[in-house]
């Protein structure tokens, strides 16, 4: 039965936290576009780096409350066979954010403790999540219809630990993280090709979320530049990136048939780190204009979901929306009081 008593801050799910990625992830394209665009360059990545690092602080906020009101609704989402790797976007938020402080202000203690702890975390969540694969079916192990691009979360967020942790001193800890994220990219990616072949794509509503496959290949091409890795190495990352780019734009057309909702911020990191990655590959003039475009392709994008969600918060969808129903109204009409701005599950 629909809860009609409910507030808005219910639905409230930690998949709301892919939006301190696209804006962390944009303030680091940002930072990257610095030597070839000047300070003003490194002006926008900080405005991106203080309006991410100002909607994580309101989302915790909001999800403490949210925790200590609704203990059930988080539990559900924890239990979920979709919506619990969204889990991550919350150590991987803080990851960026410190990624972004060190690179615009330097290393510094208070960057170092936020690091760790985020890190810690993100290793915590990427083995609860992956524990769900060691348990029986009814248990709440994994099933085909619970593979989704939403997979690869828990591992992006390994393989950014670099980015930050090199320059914080701690090579050897970044170096070993960057390796889970690295053993279990491919085998995410096998999986979600075998689910393909068994139960067919994902269901339309989680579209947008393909266009996560670009985000491993585009942070490891960061982060193993970071770690000392030869430069050919990121440019076959690089092109990894840029065929799942492509290969993801093929769904463009049906994605955008989608009433827009929560996961259409699964394209803004993704295209963030793209631009990033490409950015600073780029080494001679035609690479740059083509990296450039890349940065302007993903700051507007991120700024187009911005204002929707922002027309959805005025229209009082986006505060309502729920971030996840049941079965059968999930195939049609959500519960009474559910609005268009949704995180669906599968």
């Amino acid at each position: 039965m629909p809860d009609h008593h409910a507030t808005p801050l219910k639905f409230l799910a930690p998949g709301w936290f892919a939006i301190v990625m696209g804006w962390s992830g944009l303030s680091l394209a940002w930072y990257r576009a610095t030597p070839l665009m000047g300070d003003w360059a490194g002006a926008a990545s900080m405005v991106a780096a203080g309006f991410a690092a100002l909607v994580f602080a309101l989302l915790l906020g909001a999800s403490v409350v949210r925790w200590r009101r609704y203990p059930q609704a988080l539990a559900e989402d924890l239990r979920h066979p979709v919506r619990h790797a969204f889990v991550a976007a919350v150590p991987i938020s803080l990851i960026l954010l410190a990624t972004a402080g060190v690179a615009l202000t330097g290393p510094g203690p208070v960057l170092l403790a936020v690091w760790l702890v985020a890190s810690l975390l993100q290793l915590g969540v990427t083995v609860w999540a992956l524990g769900r694969w060691l348990r029986d079916k009814p248990a709440g192990g994994v099933a085909w219809p619970a593979i989704t691009p939403v997979l690869f979360i828990p591992v992006v967020g390994n393989v950014l630990v670099p980015l930050a942790g090199v320059p914080l001193g701690l090579p050897n800890w970044s170096a070993a993280q960057f390796g889970i994220g690295l053993l279990f990219w491919p085998v995410v990616l096998t999986l979600l090709a075998v689910r393909i072949g068994v139960q067919g794509l994902w269901p339309q509503r989680l579209l947008p979320t393909t266009f996560i496959t670009v985000a491993p290949p585009a942070v490891v091409g960061l982060s193993s530049l970071q770690l000392g890795a030869p430069v050919l190495l990121a440019w076959l990352a690089w092109g990894c990136a840029l065929f799942f780019l492509l290969w993801s734009a093929t769904v463009l057309r049906r994605m955008l048939s989608q009433p827009f909702g929560v996961p259409f911020w699964g394209v803004s990191f993704p295209l963030a780190a793209f631009a990033a990655l490409s950015l600073r590959l780029a080494d001679n003039r035609v690479y740059e204009l083509a990296a450039l475009a890349l940065l302007a392709l993903a700051t507007l994008v991120i700024l187009t979901l911005s204002l929707a969600t922002l027309k959805g918060a005025a229209l009082g969808r986006t505060a309502g929306a729920r971030t996840g129903c049941r079965a059968d109204p999930c195939r049609g009409r959500g519960h009474a009081g559910s609005a268009k701005l949704k995180l669906p599950s599968e």
